[in-house]
Formats: C-alpha cells, structure tokens, sequence
C-alpha cells in the first residue's frame, strides 16, 4: 500500500510522531514546521504561506496556492496524493488549535474515504478515522479510549473485543452512545454496515 503522510499545522509542541521510511511526505503550510521539528524534509511544500513564520529550504518542490481558494491547504495536498495514486494518507498533527480546522480535517478524511483510499488523522493526543462500510480491525492501545461515532445519519455496527459490544446496532448521528469505549482484547473487530463511521482513539 502506498503511504503518503501530510503534516498539517495544528499547534503541536510534542508531536513526534515519525512516518514510514519510504512514505511520501507532504508539507501543508505550516505544517513544514511541524516536520523541521522532529529533522524531516518533505517532497512537496504547498500552501498560501499565510501561517509558516520561517525561512523555507529549496530542498523540495514549492507549490505556491492562492489564499482565497474554496480548497484548504491540506485539501490541496490530499489531491495532490490521490493524483499520485497513493491509497494510504494520514494527515498528522491535524488535531488541535481551531475546532473549525479539526473539524475541516475530518471532512477532509470523508473526501479521501469517497475516493476509496484510506485516511487518518493524527495529533498529539487522538487518532481519528472515518470508515466506509466493511470489515476493520484495531489492536489496542494502551492508555485510550476507543470511541466510535456515526459520520452518516445512521450507520449500523457489530463491535467485538469491547469492554461495551454492539450488536447490528444503528448508531445515529444526533446521540454520542459511542462515545469513551474501550478495546479490552488485544484486537477489537469491528463491523460497519449501511453508512460512515468515525473512530476515535483518545489518551486516558
């Protein structure tokens, strides 16, 4: 599978959270800070540049994007990804700061999920993915809960390796029951049916 990680520019002062050796490495706007900090150099650079306060290498490709543009920064870089063929995006440190951005960040996973690839997004605290029907598992992460929300209207789920199971159970989007689960087995199963779900691993 294809790797591509985007590193976004939520505040982050302990994000270190490395990629794959052979991802490809996306820097949207400030999120090249991000990467400078933990000694990364990303293969593409992009954004308006209205938020990245520092001088910037001519160690990648600079893609330069208007800042008034219906496409956020990370949504341009995404494209850019699906473009290239790449199947496996996370967008780290995308979590955090502004909940307009967070939130523009988890719609964002709904685009990649329209095009059948898979996404993630990463902070400092939570992992968060958005599901399209099927079959998925999760090992389980010491020292967070393991939340699950209904992204469509409703969306029916079979979870197994709980500490609460859910049974064909039609989750809907207007009631958090989801929420501050946990995975008690070393692998929670989990099943989606007729909808999009969003996962939430969050730190205790």
């Amino acid at each position: 599978m294809k790797s591509c990680w985007i590193f976004c520019g939520a505040p982050s002062d302990n994000f270190k959270v490395y990629p794959p050796e052979n991802a490809y490495i996306i820097a949207a706007d400030s999120g090249y800070s991000v990467l400078k900090k933990i000694g990364l150099t990303p293969n593409i650079l992009l954004g308006d540049f209205d938020s990245l306060n520092e001088e910037v290498n001519d160690d990648c490709i600079i893609i330069t994007s208007p800042a008034e543009k219906d496409d956020t920064d990370t949504m341009l870089a995404v494209k850019i990804a699906l473009e290239k063929g790449f199947t496996d995006i996370t967008l780290a440190s995308s979590i955090g700061g502004r909940l307009d951005h967070t939130y523009a960040n988890i719609q964002t996973l709904a685009y990649i999920a329209e095009f059948g690839a898979n996404g993630c997004m990463m902070g400092e605290n939570d992992i968060v993915y958005l599901l399209n029907e099927g079959e998925y598992s999760f090992d389980k992460i010491e020292g967070m809960y393991f939340s699950i929300f209904s992204y469509s209207q409703n969306v029916t789920v079979t979870t197994t390796g709980t500490k609460y199971n859910l049974f064909n159970y039609c989750l809907s989007n207007k009631f958090p029951l989801g929420v501050s689960n946990e995975i008690i087995e070393n692998v929670c199963n989990l099943t989606v049916k007729d909808g999009q779900i969003l996962v939430i691993f969050s730190k205790m």
